[in-house]
């Protein structure tokens, strides 16, 4: 079962990918239930978790049910624990929105929730993010994770996410970062798909970025705080949410 997973993960393209797995799901959530894992987005529990990633995978990282990463578990603790997303009237914008969030999110009768993305199937709006569709001050909340390591122009799309937010709105950038990365590293000169996927961790990243991404994001006129939930929480919550503890969820204010 892993190693067909992971022969689809690195052949299939990614639409397709999306509109597959609606398919495949319920079934590999059936074979890999359990006990000793739990998916705090649907509270599904798994004897393992599947691998991920792209070229090097990591192991028992995937929950089955909802399709979510670390990333995606840390993000719903944080919304529910931390902010009154699932209570307060929001209008969100939702960049390359996620299987384990788009139709919990939908659902939401608090929300006036839409969808943004080039390409993705799940998108209401197709759209650049560096030249958005939308007035300024639009949105209460803005979601964007794992889009700005795609993007050769960030600072473009940085300056875009905060023209389109509210005054006293907020928003959740996660990266891919090294923490002991100082400064972000990018090369537009390294074009092979292979030797891209071996720098930068995956074939469509243009970069790797550091420390200095707060700090990127506060020139911007973000204010930032660099939520540590993940190094806070329990060791064994940790463990049973497959969260990884050196994640740190940069939330963004204007």
């Amino acid at each position: 079962m892993k190693k067909l997973f992971k022969y689809v993960l690195n052949t299939v393209p990614r639409p397709l990918l999306i509109r597959l797995s609606y398919v495949v799901k319920p079934v590999v959530a059936m074979y890999y239930s359990g006990d000793r894992y739990t998916d705090p987005i649907d509270q599904k529990s798994y004897r393992s978790f599947l691998p991920y990633g792209y070229g090097k995978q990591r192991d028992n990282v995937l929950a089955p049910g909802t399709l979510s990463l670390e990333r995606h578990r840390l993000l719903w603790l944080f919304l529910k624990e931390k902010t009154n997303f699932f209570s307060a009237p929001l209008k969100v914008l939702h960049f390359a929105p996620e299987q384990a969030f788009y139709k919990r999110f939908r659902q939401l009768e608090n929300l006036e929730y839409t969808t943004t993305d080039l390409n993705s199937p799940l998108a209401d709006v197709k759209a650049d993010i560096c030249d958005l569709p939308f007035e300024d001050n639009s949105f209460d909340v803005i979601l964007c994770n794992h889009v700005l390591e795609h993007i050769p122009n960030d600072k473009k799309a940085m300056q875009e996410l905060y023209r389109i937010m509210k005054p006293g709105g907020w928003g959740v950038f996660q990266i891919p970062q090294e923490l002991d990365r100082e400064i972000t590293f990018e090369d537009d000169s390294i074009t092979d798909r292979e030797e891209r996927a071996r720098i930068f961790g995956q074939y469509d990243h243009v970069r790797i970025y550091g420390r200095d991404y707060f700090d990127k994001l506060r020139s911007i006129g973000f204010r930032v705080e660099e939520e540590q939930m993940a190094a806070l929480m329990p060791k064994e919550k940790a463990d049973t949410y497959r969260i990884d503890p050196k994640e740190i969820i940069p939330v963004v204010r204007k």
